[in-house]
């Protein structure tokens, strides 16, 4: 397929079976879903974020979800969310570059967060077993010529830092360890100023099996986290904090899936989240909800998705009350990128804090 993907050509026609009925006055409907590049074999873990004049996605390429051929991170680049093309692809060589991340450090710059993954053999041997891994950052002034990946520093080599999320000036990332402690990893918050250098971790404790989280500010600067459990139920748990301390901690199940968790807190304090869920006979499809008051999720919307599927990222598009959201899905058998516009609507204000 064509690197500059049109949506005339993939548009996918949203039927009744994809979503549930939405009435004018619904929560959230599902303006359209439109297939965003497919050019390597597998394409997955995306983020997605507004820079200058355009929307820049970023996702990794392999040859598999694990491990694959080493993992590359595809730069694309778009104006009007139809038309996407490649602007860069970043690498780093005998590294599984992974779960790229998104954000506008304090400088100015575009800051991207990848785990680094290392194996035992090299690409692409198949079952290659993990050995190590360390998280790398790369910056851009254009997100066309990137920094080498460097290797994050203060956070140990055994913890995995998924996600950064600027505020005041201050970054705030989510570190689960890689290995159980008592049954089950442990989640850490760290800071940084820089990007590079972390340290002062806060200490949610929220009691359960996990891994990815992800944490946003809203009102009084208040921290929230979604983050993905690891227990039976494959709950998610949000656990809130007020500012400055972050130190006492409310955790709430969410009452569903959210894995590969993002969510985004609008200006007018309501949240919505996506991720994959297993509503449909235990079938992985990506949803799109909200979080209440409560802390419990409402899904809205299932996207036309399945089997290796998730890892969105929520961006609001700012005025007419539309959502963008990028995800993966191998429902059409390769696994491609997809683009998800969302409108959300007034009936919507019962989950604004």
């Amino acid at each position: 397929m064509n690197h500059r993907i049109s949506a005339l050509v993939t548009c996918l026609l949203v039927t009744a079976s994809a979503v549930p009925a939405c009435a004018a006055d619904a929560p959230a409907e599902l303006l359209g879903v439109h297939k965003i590049w497919d050019a390597a074999p597998h394409n997955a873990f995306t983020d997605l974020l507004r820079f200058k004049d355009a929307w820049y996605c970023v996702f990794r390429e392999s040859t598999a979800h694990i491990p694959g051929a080493d993992g590359r991170i595809r730069v694309l680049r778009s104006t009007d969310g139809d038309a996407w093309e490649s602007v860069a692809l970043v690498a780093e060589r005998a590294v599984d570059l992974r779960d790229p991340k998104l954000s506008l450090a304090p400088d100015g710059r575009l800051m991207l967060l990848m785990g680094g993954s290392i194996y035992d053999g090299a690409e692409p041997t198949p079952n290659r077993k993990r050995i190590g891994g360390h998280g790398r950052v790369s910056f851009s002034a254009d997100a066309k010529e990137w920094s080498t990946p460097k290797p994050i520093e203060g956070i140990p080599g055994d913890q995995w830092l998924w996600r950064v999320t600027w505020h005041n000036g201050t970054g705030y990332g989510t570190v689960y360890s890689t290995a159980q402690q008592g049954g089950k990893r442990q989640l850490s918050v760290w800071r940084t100023k820089d990007g590079v250098t972390y340290d002062h971790p806060i200490d949610p404790k929220p009691g359960v099996d996990l891994t990815e989280a992800t944490v946003r500010f809203g009102a009084n600067d208040r921290m929230t986290i979604l983050l993905r459990s690891e227990e039976k139920d494959r709950h998610a748990w949000v656990g809130r904090a007020a500012a400055p301390a972050y130190d006492k901690w409310e955790w709430t199940d969410g009452g569903h899936a959210a894995q590969g968790p993002g969510f985004i807190v609008l200006p007018d304090g309501r949240a919505f989240y996506a991720g994959r869920d297993f509503l449909e006979k235990g079938a992985a499809r990506t949803v799109f909800g909200r979080i209440n008051d409560r802390g419990t999720l409402e899904p809205l919307i299932t996207f036309p998705s399945g089997g290796d599927t998730s890892y969105p990222a929520l961006a609001d598009v700012g005025g007419g009350g539309v959502l963008w959201i990028t995800y993966y899905s191998s429902h059409e058998k390769h696994t491609s990128i997809y683009l998800a516009k969302v409108r959300i609507g007034e009936s919507a204000a019962g989950a604004r804090r």
